[in-house]
């Protein structure tokens, strides 16, 4: 029988793996908005949505111990099917009973994603463990790159042509709509489709992906593993450096990531920008798109021709602009080509600054339990990103969108002052030079 083609389902897995966390973390934030619930409570309680990617890292080993890594995808997206519809049938529930019973509405929604996010970060946790059981390491050198781009592809789609698409359909502003449906039931529509896709997600994957020889649940006590893996992760060589860049290095980009949907979407007399829900989605499903493939593509080819510490400097100057592009728009209130111009440069220099940070994250996540301590950085990294995101609201509440992005922009300065941390961990240079040696003499034997 020849041998599957892991073009076949890396773009699919990886889809279904970059969907949830986008929906959940930024198209509940919309959903909120388009709602009327504040900002306040907006980033609040969805900043919460964070929490199952810290904890993850504890309940990994689970996964490796308990049935398949195959077994635990395809339960991931069933599960995440029946969340999406649950999200689905609430939504129509409030639009049918007219918008009464909020609190009820808000709390049994915002459980919803939160049971969503377990089944998504234990998504991630199987994905990626099958992904290094079902292929070979050529290929997956090869598909790295691949996997990053549809993850990536994902997250620009749920947050920029499902928006989009979802505003087309209905709109408190008729002159804004199709009027195929009455609003919000677009809504309930949106997480319809997102159910449905999850279930087809699913049966595609239960026919067509390889059954490994080696993805075997580990029979034997994983606990003494599981400390292991936490005493050596804690107890490596600069860990103080590794952390503080780790927690700090996305700080602006932390207090940003609620605040931002909720200024370019909320209305006008309230200091936002009031762009449509049409504007929004295609300005991030068209140009965003396209802009952090770019990055994602051309951080990669740089990090590998000039490697990694002559990278992060300019890397880390364009992550922390777009905090400044912001205070700028807050002041100015551009118009829409303005607007989706500086989005664009926006999520250009996220593509290029997130590789650096997936690139430092591997480099220090080496040795025999390199998965767990790649799990253990990624849960370090949300927590980086659920405080700040939680603290956002209450700060643009009480200072408005000027003076909030202004005093962002400084915090994110932070961020310069971690880099010459970098420059302290010995382990980078050392990984980085293992894997250019490493790919010379694969070069060398073709």
């Amino acid at each position: 029988m020849k041998k599957l083609s892991p073009w076949a389902f890396i773009p699919t897995l990886y889809l279904a793996e970059g969907f949830p966390y986008i929906v959940i973390n930024t198209v509940s934030t919309v959903l909120y908005a388009d709602l009327g619930f504040s900002n306040e409570k907006i980033a609040f309680w969805t900043g919460w949505l964070y929490l199952p990617w810290i904890l993850k890292m504890f309940w990994s080993p689970l996964v490796d111990a308990r049935g398949t890594k195959r077994r635990w995808l395809l339960a991931g997206q069933t599960v995440l099917s029946a969340v999406f519809l649950a999200v689905a049938a609430c939504v129509a529930l409030y639009a049918f009973m007219q918008h009464t019973g909020e609190m009820t509405f808000f709390t049994l929604s915002l459980f919803g994603f939160l049971f969503g996010a377990f089944a998504s970060a234990t998504l991630d946790i199987a994905t990626d463990g099958y992904y290094l059981l079902a292929l070979t390491p050529r290929d997956q050198g090869y598909f790295v790159g691949i996997r990053t781009i549809f993850y990536r592809l994902a997250m620009i789609l749920g947050s920029g042509i499902f928006i989009s698409v979802t505003g087309a359909l209905a709109n408190p502003n008729p002159e804004l709509a199709l009027d195929i449906m009455p609003w919000p039931y677009n809504w309930a529509a949106l997480f319809g489709f997102l159910g449905v896709l999850f279930a087809a997600f699913a049966w595609w994957h239960a026919y067509i992906l390889p059954v490994p020889a080696e993805d075997k649940p580990i029979t034997h006590s994983r606990t003494n593993a599981w400390k292991e893996s936490f005493k050596t992760y804690f107890s490596q060589k600069n860990i103080v450096y590794i952390l503080l860049f780790i927690l700090l290095y996305r700080l602006g980009d932390a207090l940003l990531e609620k605040i931002v949907p909720l200024f370019l979407l909320k209305p006008q007399d309230t200091g936002a920008l009031g762009l449509s829900m049409q504007h929004y989605g295609l300005i991030k499903g068209t140009l965003g798109l396209g802009a952090v493939i770019a990055g994602n593509l051309g951080g990669g080819w740089l990090l590998g021709k000039f490697g990694f510490k002559k990278c992060i400097w300019p890397f880390a100057v364009i992550l922390i602009l777009p905090n400044f592009f912001y205070a700028y728009m807050a002041w100015a209130k551009p118009g829409l080509t303005v607007t989706a111009a500086l989005i664009t440069l926006e999520h250009l220099g996220n593509g290029l600054a997130m590789m650096a940070f997936s690139v430092f994250i591997m480099y220090v996540s080496q040795g025999k339990y390199k998965t767990s301590h790649y799990a253990i950085s990624t849960g370090i990294m949300a927590l980086g990103m659920m405080v700040p995101s939680m603290l956002s609201g209450k700060m643009q509440a009480a200072l408005g969108y000027e003076t909030f992005f202004i005093i962002a922009s400084v915090i994110s300065l932070v961020t310069l002052a971690v880099i010459p941390l970098t420059g302290k961990i010995k382990s980078i240079e050392e990984t980085e030079q293992a894997f250019r040696t490493h790919r010379m003499s694969l070069s060398d034997g073709d």
